[in-house]
Parts: C-alpha cells; sequence; structure tokens
C-alpha cells in the first residue's frame, strides 16, 4: 500500500491564478511559509486564454494581455518562496482542532496538508446553458464563453463559423469581437434585459466597434439539431413572437458565480445559531466576488496574505 504523504505549513493557498499567486507571494513574503496547490499543471487560471488586451493598467501601469499578465505575476510568486503544487486536485478539506486538512491527489500520489489557515481562491463557475431548462436536444455546437475561449486559444480548435451568442457578459462580449476577428459570422448576440450587460469599454471596444448584432429582450426557448446544433427558436419577449434562427454554435454568457464548492460542508452553527465558515477558511479574487478587473482580484489576493501572515507572526 503506498503511504500518504504529509505536509505542514501556516497557509495553503488553493488555487493560483492571479488572485493566488499573488496572495501566496504577498504571505511568504511577509514571513509565512506557503503552499500553494492547483490542479492546472500551468499558472494564472484562465489568464493564458485571454489573449486580449485590458489587463495590467492598474497594477503595472501599462495594458497587458492575458498571458503576459501571467508572466508578470508568476515571476513574482516563483521568486517568493511559496512553495508550488502544479497537477494537484484538492479532493477535501477539513477541520483539525483549531485548524485543518486537506487532502491532495498531485501527480506524486495521494497526500495530506495540514495548515493554519487556507485561503479558496479557486475562481468563478460560468453559469450554463443547461441551467435555463431550454426544450429540445442536447446536440454538439454549444459552449460557455469561457470554453470556447479556451478551445480556441488554447487548443486552437474551430468550433464553426455561424454563431449565436446568449446573454451579453464580458466574456461574451470579448469573445463576440474574437469570433469576428476570425472571419466568423456571428449572427446575434441576445440579451433578456433592456440594455447589454458587462463593462462600458466592452460594449464599446467588442460590440460597437465589430458591429455585432443585438436583440434585447430577447431569449431563446428551444435548441434544434442533433448530433449537431443546427438552430434556435427564440422568444421576443416585447411582442411576444418566436423566431427560429439557423446557426452551428450557441455560446452562452450568462454570468458567473465564485467556485466554493470546497468549503459545502464547512458550516459551523454556533450556539446562538448563527451560521459561519472556520475562522482559518478565508475567500480571494473571483472565489469571493466576481471583480470587473484581474488587477482588483490581484491586489485583494495581496491584501489577505499579506494579512494572514502578520496575523500568524504578530
Amino acid at each position: 500500500m503506498t503511504s500518504v504523504k504529509r505536509y505542514k505549513t501556516e497557509i495553503l493557498v488553493i488555487g493560483c491564478g492571479a488572485a493566488g499567486m499573488a496572495c501566496a507571494s504577498a504571505a511568504a513574503e511577509t514571513g509565512a511559509s506557503v503552499i500553494a496547490a492547483d490542479e492546472r499543471k500551468t499558472s494564472g487560471g484562465v489568464l493564458p486564454q485571454c489573449v486580449h488586451k485590458g489587463f495590467g493598467l492598474g497594477r503595472y501601469g501599462k495594458e497587458m494581455t492575458g498571458p503576459e499578465y501571467n508572466e508578470e505575476e508568476y515571476r513574482h510568486f516563483e521568486n517568493s518562496g511559496a512553495v508550488y503544487m502544479p497537477g494537484s486536485r484538492v479532493l477535501s478539506i477539513s477541520s483539525e482542532g483549531d485548524a485543518g486538512k486537506a487532502l491532495l491527489s498531485h501527480p506524486g500520489g495521494i497526500c495530506e496538508v495540514y495548515f493554519m489557515e487556507c485561503v479558496l481562491a479557486t475562481g468563478c463557475l460560468e453559469r450554463s446553458i443547461w441551467s435555463l431548462g431550454l426544450a429540445g436536444t442536447r446536440p454538439l455546437g454549444v459552449y460557455t464563453a469561457g470554453e470556447a475561449q479556451e478551445m480556441i486559444e488554447l487548443g486552437g480548435y474551430d468550433i464553426g463559423d455561424r454563431i449565436f451568442i446568449l446573454g451579453s457578459g464580458d466574456i461574451g462580449q470579448i469573445m463576440a469581437r474574437r469570433f469576428r476577428q476570425l472571419g466568423k459570422t456571428v449572427i446575434c448576440m441576445a440579451e433578456i434585459k433592456d440594455h447589454l450587460g458587462g463593462m462600458k469599454r466592452n460594449q464599446e471596444e467588442c460590440i460597437k466597434a465589430y458591429d455585432i448584432p443585438v436583440m434585447l429582450r430577447t431569449t431563446i426557448t428551444e435548441i434544434h439539431g442533433y448530433p449537431h446544433l443546427t438552430g434556435v427558436t427564440v422568444h421576443h419577449i416585447d411582442t411576444d413572437e418566436y423566431e427560429y434562427i439557423e446557426c452551428e454554435t450557441l455560446i452562452s454568457s450568462l454570468g458567473l458565480i465564485p467556485d466554493k464548492s470546497l468549503a459545502d460542508g464547512l458550516m459551523i452553527t454556533d450556539a446562538n445559531g448563527n451560521k459561519a465558515y472556520p475562522e482559518w477558511l478565508h475567500f480571494c479574487g473571483n472565489a469571493d466576488y466576481v471583480h470587473d478587473i484581474t488587477d482588483s482580484a490581484s491586489s485583494q489576493g495581496e491584501k489577505l496574505g499579506r494579512m494572514l501572515a502578520n496575523k500568524l507572526h504578530q
């Protein structure tokens, strides 16, 4: 039987995207022992797939692409003294007295990490189109905006030429521009509200600048085609009319949800019936709340890392 390796650290950071790297770097530089684990084999979370500019202005005083921003953050992280464990999936977190323990699966096998403080910097999840309970089929050709971005920018895949986008979140707007840059036909961006979501900058630089057709007060009611998508039925809410639109790719950009799944079951109920997470558990970056810009997530992680290190060594 393979033995389980055990490690001890003052701070365990789970997730090495922008916020996690900044948190781990700041904590280590302030004097704490830090282990930073991430299930991906490379740092940065979604940064490597964000080839557009829009990063770094607040933190570095210049506009950068996601990969460039990741390179700067990783250089700092690498030299901070934090122990980096890439390719390590956290299976569970539990309390151990006043502190905690994490069970990890990593390239060297199963290990346990005992810590005094734990930071979840696990980013966020995209709201799936299937959460809308749509009628019809579940064909090939349906992706979230983030999935499409990863497939195109990191995998080099071609996901279709005639593209319909449901929802107007920032990633969806950025991908609408990217599709146009790649010579694709963006049939429409449909939004159930009476205005586009996302940042004003993306509305100007992506939707208006690339002349993306927009249908407001419109949503999808049915998906057609099997095994591959052939079209969608949309509902124009103000006129109560339904329209069938042919497309071969459907992209959803319906919003982001902070990923706190590793904290499931950790809530503690006190004598007064109030529920709270253990004092050793903290959230930063998009796992705490969805940040408009990555620089903000990094800054929050940096402040938290420094605060935790000072707390342990006061």
